[in-house]
């Protein structure tokens, strides 16, 4: 089949991940056009240069003001505004480009990205949904989990309820499987790089760190008073300063510290959070300000006995995480470990349904995690 892929480009998760399903759908003799921004086109670019069978094109999506603290919504705004025309023109040109080759999809495939679900809506075509941000708008949560009446679930939810409607199916990958409440939704486990899916837990001594903000003034001082060692990344430094030492980003050596780590340190990104989870590492998780899908992450990590979380980094409450890392570890155990092999007989067989011409599944043949229920 002919496959337009397209890959949202806010942070690197998206990618890393998509790049697993990519690959699996170059396995099996599809061929695709991959539309992707930000960060993760030049990724996917470097990855698939000079492979046959896939073109990345890259387009402008919409970015995020990150303050350090969390979202600056009023920058974020003006931001987008201002470089909006630019990044119409450029979108304009990629849309030429895929036309003018003559590559017709057969299907759309979108990691939570709007141009290719355009896309295959001007075309009328399938559009297969794949990623962790439909959880929110498609499954079904305790109140202490998402409240009905929260403000702040209620945006996050509207917001990925219009990004990607009316999707010929809904895979949605995640590490905690609440009820599916809505058909054409198939609850999968997470994509995981094959590194992750190969790496074997020997928990050690140190804490891993990761830090998304360079300027945040207040961390190393608060590690330096607790007991322990620390290996930290995102501050751009290196060396030893008391019991924290600095690394630089390493795909290789961050594994490395995450697989043998005694415990973790994160923000509540979907990708490193379900990384921590598979490996059976302890996280104490800070979402973002102003994230409220990286926050229902965290609650669920918490409510599944899988670590903690906390809006803000303070000293009785590392401790705190720090002494029941044993309590953690021993609920991490019984966590469903699997490879990719799920979610990607998941995507087969959808695409299996769409060669054949069908109508959107309410509910898949493969086995599933979570799937809608009559």
């Amino acid at each position: 089949m002919h496959l337009l892929y397209g890959v949202v480009g806010e942070g690197m998760g998206h990618a890393t991940r998509s790049r697993v399903v990519i690959e699996h759908l170059l396995a099996q003799g599809h061929r695709l056009r991959v539309v992707v921004s930000g960060r993760a086109e030049r990724f996917l670019a470097d990855v698939f240069r000079d492979r046959d069978g896939i073109d990345v094109h890259g387009i402008e999506g919409f970015s995020l003001a990150i303050d350090g603290e969390g979202i600056d919504l009023s920058e974020t705004i003006l931001q987008n505004l201002e470089l909006m025309p630019a990044r119409l023109r450029r979108n304009l040109v990629t849309y030429s480009q895929i036309v003018d080759t003559g590559f017709a999809p057969d299907a759309v495939i979108s990691d939570f990205e709007s141009w290719a679900w355009c896309y295959g809506v001007n075309h009328r075509l399938p559009v297969i949904s794949i990623d962790n941000m439909h959880v929110l708008d498609r499954c079904e949560h305790p109140d202490r989990i998402a409240e009905r009446d929260d403000p702040d679930f209620l945006l996050a939810k509207a917001a990925v309820k219009v990004k990607l409607p009316g999707a010929y199916h809904y895979l949605v990958t995640s590490f905690f499987f609440p009820p599916v409440r809505k058909r054409r939704t198939t609850l999968v486990p997470p994509i995981l790089r094959p590194q992750v899916v190969d790496a074997k837990r020997e928990a050690g001594e140190h804490v891993l760190v990761y830090q998304t903000a360079a300027t945040n003034k207040r961390l190393v001082p608060l590690l330096k008073r607790l007991p322990g060692t620390f290996r930290v990344y995102g501050m751009d430094r290196k060396g030893d300063d008391g019991n924290v030492t600095f690394r630089p980003f390493s795909e290789v050596g961050f594994l490395d510290d995450l697989r043998t780590a005694r415990a973790a340190i994160a923000t509540g990104g979907f990708t490193l959070m379900s990384e921590a989870v598979h490996l059976g590492v302890p996280l104490l998780a800070v979402p973002l300000d102003g994230q409220f899908e990286q926050e229902l992450n965290c609650r669920w990590l918490a409510r599944l006995g899988y670590g903690r979380w906390t809006p803000s980094l303070e000293e009785d409450g590392v401790r705190r995480f720090l002494e029941d890392v044993p309590r953690f570890a021993e609920a991490l155990r019984e966590y469903p470990r699997q490879g990719n092999g799920l979610v990607l007989s998941c995507l087969d067989e959808l695409l299996d349904c769409v060669a054949a011409d069908l109508d959107p599944p309410d509910r898949l043949q493969t086995e599933a995690l979570g799937t809608w229920e009559e």
